[in-house]
């Protein structure tokens, strides 16, 4: 039997760097997801981190972005969502963000990590890869790894 510690939900950033090979995090994002591939975690991503990753993917590489064309990116997402469960966001996950958007009084950008946060806890994970900890700081019960 599996493990919380073996349930892990990606961050977006993860993904990136997977794909980035200029990225100093490459390397360690390859190693994550392989283990993941080969059954030492469980890894789980919801539509938000691959809706992020597109938007970043396709940016131009003049505005931060990567610069791949829609088709690459779809291709890498395809390539991922063999990967990880997927997650659906549900009823309960817009009530937990909404609990945790006043609980926080959290504004912008700050409820996209809200809502990683929000699908995380209804569906009972604790663990998150990121390479963002302080965007999770004020988010109690989360494990970084």
């Amino acid at each position: 039997m599996r493990t919380a510690a073996e349930r892990i939900f990606v961050d977006t950033n993860v993904f990136l760097s997977a794909t980035d090979r200029d990225r100093e995090t490459h390397g360690e994002a390859i190693a994550f997801l392989e283990e993941g591939f080969a059954g030492k975690h469980r890894l789980f991503a919801s539509s938000q981190i691959f809706r992020e990753y597109l938007v970043v993917a396709t940016r131009p590489i003049s505005q931060n972005g990567l610069g791949l064309t829609a088709t690459a990116a779809v291709d890498n997402v395809r390539k991922f969502q063999q990967l990880v469960h997927i997650l659906e966001e549900n009823r309960e996950t817009s009530d937990r963000l909404i609990e945790l958007t006043q609980r926080h009084t959290l504004r912008g950008k700050r409820i996209h990590d809200a809502n990683i946060l929000a699908t995380m806890q209804a569906n009972g994970l604790t663990h998150l890869k990121t390479w963002n900890p302080a965007d999770f700081e004020t988010f109690p019960g989360i494990t970084l790894c």
